[in-house]
C-alpha cells in the first residue's frame, strides 16, 4: 500500500491501493479534468495542497466555526455591578423575577450561572465562563437587557440602567461553596456593611489597584 502525490495549482492527495484498482479513480480524474476547466468546486473533506507553498489545509464548511474539541477548562468568576449612581431602585418584591430572567440570558449564551443574589442597590453573580468567549461582552448583554426588562415592566420611576463597569474575581473549583454561601448570604451581609464597603474590601482582598474617587460613577446634580 504506497500514496501518490500530484501537484497541480491545487491538487488533490489521493490514498491509493498499489496492488489493487482504485474504485474513486474515475470519479477523481473527472473532478480533476473539470477542475482544470474552470468548472470544479471544492467538496467538503477533500484535501487540497498548494504547490506554491506547500501548505495542506482541509477545505470543510465548519472551517470558520470555532472547534473547541478536546478543550476542558475550569472558569469561574464572580461579577459584581451597582444601579447607576448605586441608587436602591429594586424592590424586594422583584428578585426572584430578575434573577430568573438574567439566568436564562447567562443559559443562552452556553455559560453555567452557579449562584445569584442582588440587593436593591447592586447584584453578585456567579458564572462558569465558556473558554471562547469575552466576559465584558456577557456582563454587557445582562445589563442592556435586564435594563430593558426592568424598564419595560416599569419597577422604578424614570428610567432604570446599571452602573458603567463591574468588578471580576477569580476562583478555583474548591472555593467555589465559600463564594455561594457568600452571595446566598448577601441580605444578611449587608445589614452590617455598605455596599461600598464591601467592594472596596473584595478590591483589597485581591490587591486590585483602585482609586476610591472613580469606583463609582456620581450621581448627576
Amino acid at each position: 500500500m504506497g500514496f501518490r502525490l500530484e501537484f497541480g495549482h491545487f491538487a488533490a492527495i489521493r490514498l491509493r491501493a498499489e496492488c489493487a484498482p482504485d474504485p474513486a479513480a474515475t470519479q477523481f480524474a473527472s473532478q480533476r479534468e473539470a477542475k482544470r476547466r474552470g468548472r470544479y468546486s471544492p467538496v467538503r473533506g477533500v484535501i487540497f495542497v498548494d504547490s506554491h507553498e506547500r501548505r495542506i489545509f482541509k477545505l470543510r464548511q465548519e472551517r470558520h466555526h470555532l472547534n473547541v474539541a478536546n478543550t476542558y477548562t475550569q472558569i469561574y468568576i464572580q461579577v459584581v455591578f451597582a444601579v447607576e449612581g448605586r441608587q436602591s431602585l429594586i424592590d424586594q418584591e422583584h428578585n426572584d423575577e430578575l434573577q430568573k430572567y438574567i439566568t436564562g440570558i447567562v443559559s443562552a449564551q452556553k455559560h453555567k450561572l452557579i449562584s445569584i443574589n442582588n440587593l436593591p442597590d447592586h447584584l453578585h453573580l456567579l458564572v462558569g465562563l465558556r473558554p471562547d468567549a469575552a466576559l465584558s461582552d456577557l456582563v454587557r448583554d445582562i445589563k442592556a437587557s435586564s435594563s430593558h426588562f426592568i424598564n419595560q415592566r416599569r419597577w422604578v420611576m424614570g428610567r432604570f440602567s446599571w452602573q458603567e463597569g463591574l468588578g471580576a474575581f477569580s476562583y478555583s473549583r474548591s472555593q467555589l461553596g465559600v463564594v455561594i454561601r457568600y452571595i446566598e448570604n448577601q441580605q444578611k451581609h449587608h445589614a452590617k456593611k455598605s455596599f461600598l464597603d464591601e467592594y472596596c474590601a473584595l478590591l483589597q482582598k485581591y490587591h486590585v489597584e483602585y482609586d476610591p474617587r472613580y469606583i463609582f460613577k456620581p450621581m448627576d446634580g
